[in-house]
């Protein structure tokens, strides 16, 4: 299967967060089940020093606006021969310090950024003589490209119409812009409407994809409902409502290979299901690391981006009182100043029993998940989450919020009721103090040495690898062959016009 894939960002060439570790491992796995896929991706800046080759094969010309602007393709392959990159060059939009902005706040021309990256990437396989069968758009950045093989190229007869797939990472992510600026997509004035990419007066380019695509899929079977309701939904429930036959969930995996504790380098000691002596060294390390002393009491772990979504409400709420128990935690964030301020002020207040490390460093992330005992995620929603999913691998103790992916990862511990398949111990209610209740439970749990051991047995069992998600990818792609029509505009007249806006 020829597959196009899409993305703003996909490791090992750029990233900003979690997207570019499902789209890079996503893309390598299909690779390794035998399909052709070829990874797009805008040219950043510092790609030249990165790890993959690129050189320049084409230069072609595309529509921007009222012009056309020449844009150059550079290709290499990722390391390993696992499968093609290629990279759209227009230096004047990716010639910057950052991916979608600066210290200033997001580029204020993200709109014309990303307009011009989804029609080169479409007119790239023209160039290159290669028709997709399946191309897998991510997120707000990649969904013009979706509407524009509905719209611009329907009745293109140099380019075989292939099937679509959107993905859905967070519905907190929108790419909103004013409507003035909607000569950007180079799309008809009628596709501005409730029943296209308009929305309360906006143009919307996530909703643009999920109304255009012809199936679309979100990160897990839970949060593929939870964004049908008016909790998850962002307003936009009502075109998932609509489009619910064609909405799957897929659970992302982890790259094994990366997130191992049995090869991982960045941890002071290997260690196996079969052998866990190494983690007891993991966890004098981590505590010599962060300056906490080494005492005979459990030891927490959270790493998080310090925002609302992730509960760090919650969590600064319960500590205090978590903290007067016979316990440490470490933590390692960054994000809301409010939050890094209040975390900065409980760790002097509790010195010793709490250490947070404020930034990212992604060897002291493998070292938290190797060192603790329990790995705490109190999200208020959670599309997928991965930390939970090194946990069980690291037989660290997830303790989670029933929702989105944790609730589809983690089997919660509920006394007297199959503990024998819990791997985790998880609360309903984003509330304080059900959340410290739930510690309590767990911290009363890992007071028996037999139940807790059998709880890291049963966490480290779990297979959650890429090779498993992407099985259920090609079934995705297989079905839109097998189920759906060649690209075609949608009729609005059959929307809802109230269920669109």
């Amino acid at each position: 299967m020829k597959i196009l894939m899409l993305a703003s960002e996909a490791v090992p060439l750029a990233k900003t967060g979690g997207l570019a570790d499902v789209v890079g491992a996503l893309a390598v796995e299909l690779t390794r089940l035998g399909h052709e896929v070829r990874l797009v991706l805008p040219r950043y800046r510092g790609l030249e020093d990165g790890p993959v080759a690129l050189r320049e094969t084409h230069r072609f010309r595309v529509p921007l606006r009222h012009d056309h602007v020449e844009v150059a393709l550079e290709t290499g392959t990722l390391k390993g021969d696992k499968g093609p990159v290629v990279c759209v060059r227009y230096d004047p939009f990716f010639d910057r310090p950052g991916l979608y902005g600066d210290a200033a706040g997001d580029y204020p021309d993200n709109l014309d950024r990303f307009a011009l990256f989804c029609r080169a990437a479409i007119e790239a396989c023209k160039e290159l003589g290669w028709a997709p069968d399946i191309v897998h758009a991510h997120d707000w950045q990649t969904a013009l490209a979706i509407v524009y093989l509905k719209t611009l190229y329907q009745s293109d007869t140099t380019w075989t119409a292939p099937r679509t797939l959107f993905t859905i990472h967070n519905m907190g992510y929108q790419g909103l812009f004013p409507p003035a600026e909607y000569p950007a997509t180079g799309l008809p004035a009628a596709d501005f409407t409730a029943g296209g990419l308009e929305f309360y007066g906006q143009i919307n380019l996530l909703k643009g994809g999920m109304i255009y695509a012809d199936l679309l899929n979100t990160v897990s079977p839970t949060y593929a409902k939870e964004i049908q309701t008016p909790e998850y939904g962002y307003r936009l429930e009502g075109v998932l409502q609509t489009r619910k036959d064609r909405l799957f969930g897929i659970i992302n995996g982890i790259d094994y290979d990366v997130w191992n504790p049995t090869t991982d380098a960045h941890i002071s000691a290997n260690y196996s299901q079969k052998d866990m002596s190494g983690k007891k060294t993991c966890k004098t390390a981590l505590r010599r690391e962060l300056k906490l002393p080494q005492r005979d009491v459990p030891l927490l772990g959270m790493v998080s981006r310090l925002a609302l979504q992730k509960g760090i409400d919650l969590l600064v709420d319960t500590l205090p009182k978590l903290l007067a128990l016979d316990v440490q935690m470490v933590m390692l964030g960054s994000g809301d100043a409010l939050y890094q301020a209040e975390l900065t002020n409980l760790s002097e207040r509790f010195v010793g029993k709490f250490a947070v490390r404020l930034g990212f460093d992604d060897g002291l992330a493998h070292r938290i998940e190797a060192g603790a005992d329990m790995f705490v995620m109190p999200s208020r929603y959670e599309p997928c989450g991965l930390n939970q999913l090194y946990s069980l691998r690291y037989g660290t103790i997830p303790v989670v919020r029933k929702t989105g992916g944790l609730a589809d990862t983690v089997v919660p511990y509920l006394p007297g009721h199959a503990v024998e398949k819990a791997t985790g111990f998880v609360f309903e209610d984003a509330h304080p103090e059900v959340l410290l209740s739930t510690l309590y439970l767990a911290l009363q749990v890992y007071r028996d040495k037999t139940e807790w051991a059998d709880l890291i047995k049963r966490g480290m069992k779990q297979d959650f690898s890429w090779k498993r998600s992407a099985k259920e990818y090609v079934a995705l792609y297989e079905r839109a062959l097998v189920e759906t029509k060649p690209a075609a505009p949608p009729d609005r007249d059959t929307f809802p016009r109230g269920r669109f806006r």
